[in-house]
């Protein structure tokens, strides 16, 4: 459970361990490491590699590589130190720091440490360095000869590395603004949910200890501790967490001895859904429901059933669809594809539920899924996975679906997503265009909340006729992309188009009028990175009647041949640009010559080069059921091939020899 794993970690001010029990430094981090006090662990491996306790953060000493080789006789404890350290600081997510210490271990000879160099390259990914990424870890599958999972999961992180190279490079058309202090305080802030004109979250922020004692044991040894005053509550405010002037309160679940986490209200505002577990590791996370009692406060939780509660696994991350019908929820309970899967059922009015039903292949992985949200409205399911491709850590993945069905999950890219944990979205407006999401990426260990917009690209045009260049008003024009609902709109009485969308990935408009051909325009990335509002040049549509021959100009035959010359084909390639964009249309492409040589002659050649020319488009991939080809010889002049004076005419039988098209059925 992601949260849990973050937030269970992050005492940055720990009340360290005495020595009534050990002295051993290395010892006492053994035992806060095995018991995943990943911080305090840290801290102890740091001094039992003699490092100074006051010394800031975890810089590696001056020629601290070469006293482990000199000190041979303390080899081993050495590198077992720096190993356990850089795991520590990993796990506690301080990649900074854990880089500079896999540098080290990945020196090591001992096959206990081979795995060092995986984590120094996920270490360079989780602190944006992908270049350096990919060559660490194409160095690690190099050296690597275990089998054991971690070579495929190296080639996975190479293909996520270059992906989030290209997505830096091209940023999306997202803002994010991090809440203030009111809420992202000291410990985990995440999971923000919005109801009844309320924004709650959870945060570990630390409360009052109440001075007792706590003993962490790992094999042997034991430490004593106070207890971790650092307690998962639910918070709210009514005020907009974006404002510093925002009180934050504690919600009153009566949950005793219990952490809480993930809150997730029923539309109707009458339940609270949230995880529930007892304050150690070990234990299950199961998830509850409270109802909103007259008072505005909270009843008792009561755990949800079997249905959806199964003894001996967790259940986590509920999530009440906005239309109320179902529950999504996270869970590795048996029957699921990896590790947590994503499962739904359907909630009853009283706020109970059917059986929970796995929500596919589509969907779920072999590693992680988690904290679902669903729109009905839009059909859109925004999850978070680290079991495909991506930035880093977990994603966020967009499908389309309606839980019978779901479309190919699709990554938010940058910035939605970063090198590191990026989970629980949240709406503030029916059609997502607003949000918060929770992210560790400004954090050296712990989720913050982050206020998530969806900027607009506004594009803007114009059309004209070709021929008289007068605007076209009526025509239809249409805006697709890839990352986009497609949108139409009609040109105004003078010409002009408009829309607005939130991709700048690309796009196409096209534009049809009746009795014109349609006409397609594409728009890369490059020319919209650093555009908010894009004005095409105008786009001029050419009339055309049916049956009305078209001259193509400047297509050209090699003499007494019907074979096209490359300049021919670029006046062709016109023509296979026209037939794309008009997929409904036939032609008939029909050639002409001059009077020189017999009829015979001519209209065999003129026959093989119209079949030359829909030859040629046939081979663009145009399908040849759409064309016809037509020699008409030197049986339809349009020019004298001979003057008055009955001299040769060379311009007029220029004219002559002539290809053209006309439409057959549009």
């Amino acid at each position: 459970m992601r949260y849990l794993k973050t937030i269970l970690i992050l005492c940055c001010s720990l009340s360290f361990a005495q020595a009534q029990i050990t002295t051993d430094n290395k010892r006492v981090a053994d035992v806060y490491f095995i018991n995943k006090e990943y911080y305090a662990a840290s801290e102890y491996y740091k001094r039992a590699l003699q490092i100074s306790p006051d010394s800031a953060g975890f810089v590696v000493p001056y020629g601290f590589e070469k006293r482990i080789q000199e000190e041979s006789p303390r080899k081993d404890d050495y590198e077992y130190a720096v190993f356990q350290l850089a795991t520590s600081l990993r796990l506690y997510k301080n990649f900074k720091d854990a880089e500079k210490w896999y540098v080290i271990a990945n020196g090591f000879s001992n096959p206990k440490y081979a795995l060092s160099g995986y984590w120094y390259a996920e270490c360079l990914r989780a602190n944006f360095k992908f270049d350096e990424a990919i060559t660490a870890f194409t160095a690690f599958l190099n050296k690597y000869n275990v089998n054991d999972g971690y070579k495929e999961k190296a080639r996975a992180e190479i293909e996520s590395c270059r992906f989030a190279l290209n997505e830096i490079k091209y940023p999306r058309l997202f803002k994010l603004t991090r809440l203030p202090a009111e809420v992202n305080t000291a410990g985990s802030n995440y999971a923000p949910a919005v109801g009844n004109q309320t924004f709650y979250f959870t945060s570990s922020r630390p409360v009052r200890a109440n001075g007792k004692n706590e003993v962490l044991s790992g094999g042997t040894s034991r430490v004593v501790r106070k207890d971790n005053p650092y307690i998962n509550a639910i918070y709210a405010t009514s005020a907009k967490p974006e404002s510093p002037d925002a009180e934050v309160s504690r919600v009153g679940v009566n949950v005793k001895q219990m952490e809480v986490a993930a809150p997730t209200l029923h539309p109707n505002g009458g339940f609270m859904y949230f995880t529930a577990w007892i304050n150690k590791e070990d234990k299950k996370r199961s998830i509850y429901v409270s109802s909103r009692m007259a008072n505005n406060q909270w009843s008792d939780p009561v755990a949800l059933g079997g249905e959806i509660n199964v003894n001996g696994f967790n259940s986590m991350q509920p999530y009440i669809t906005k239309d109320g019908k179902y529950l999504i929820f996270a869970s590795d309970r048996p029957g699921g594809l990896g590790k947590y899967d994503l499962w739904y059922a359907i909630i009853r009015p009283d706020g109970t539920t059917g059986n929970a039903m796995n929500m596919g292949d589509k969907i779920n992985t072999k590693e992680d899924e988690e904290a679902p949200y669903y729109n009905p409205k839009t059909r859109k399911l925004l999850f978070s996975s680290n079991g495909r491709v991506g930035i880093g850590g977990f994603d966020f993945y967009e499908s389309e679906g309606d839980f019978a069905d779901w479309t190919t999950p699709k990554n938010m890219g940058y910035p939605f997503n970063s090198a590191k944990d990026d989970m629980y979205f949240t709406p503030t407006d029916d059609e997502d265009k607003e949000g918060y999401i929770s992210s560790d990426r400004e954090s050296l260990c712990c989720l913050e909340i982050f206020k998530i917009r969806r900027e607009t690209l506004t594009i803007s045009g114009k059309l004209i006729d070709c021929a008289t260049l007068k605007p076209l008003a009526g025509a239809t024009v249409t805006i697709t992309g890839a990352d986009f609902t497609e949108q139409t709109t009609t040109s105004d009485q003078n010409g002009m188009y408009r829309f607005g969308i939130g991709s700048n990935r690309g796009f196409q408009v096209n534009a049809v009028k009746d009795s014109y051909f349609a006409k397609n325009i594409s728009y890369g990335y490059e020319q919209l990175a650093s555009v908010d509002t894009l004005k095409s040049a105008e786009l001029c549509l050419t009339p055309f009647k049916v049956n009305k021959p078209i001259v193509l100009n400047n297509i050209f035959y090699e003499f007494d041949s019907a074979e096209l010359t490359d300049s021919s084909k670029v006046t062709l390639n016109y023509l296979y640009d026209l037939m794309v964009d008009n997929k409904n249309i036939e032609i008939e492409l029909g050639a002409h010559t001059d009077n020189i040589g017999t009829e015979a002659y001519n209209l065999d050649l003129s026959n093989r080069r119209a079949k030359s020319c829909v030859d040629y488009l046939v081979s663009r991939g145009i399908a040849p059921e759409r064309m016809t080809s037509k020699g008409y010889g030197f049986s339809m002049p349009v020019a004298p091939n001979k003057l008055p004076d009955g001299k040769d005419n060379p311009e007029g039988r220029a004219l002559n020899r002539r290809t053209e098209f006309k439409v057959t059925k549009k």
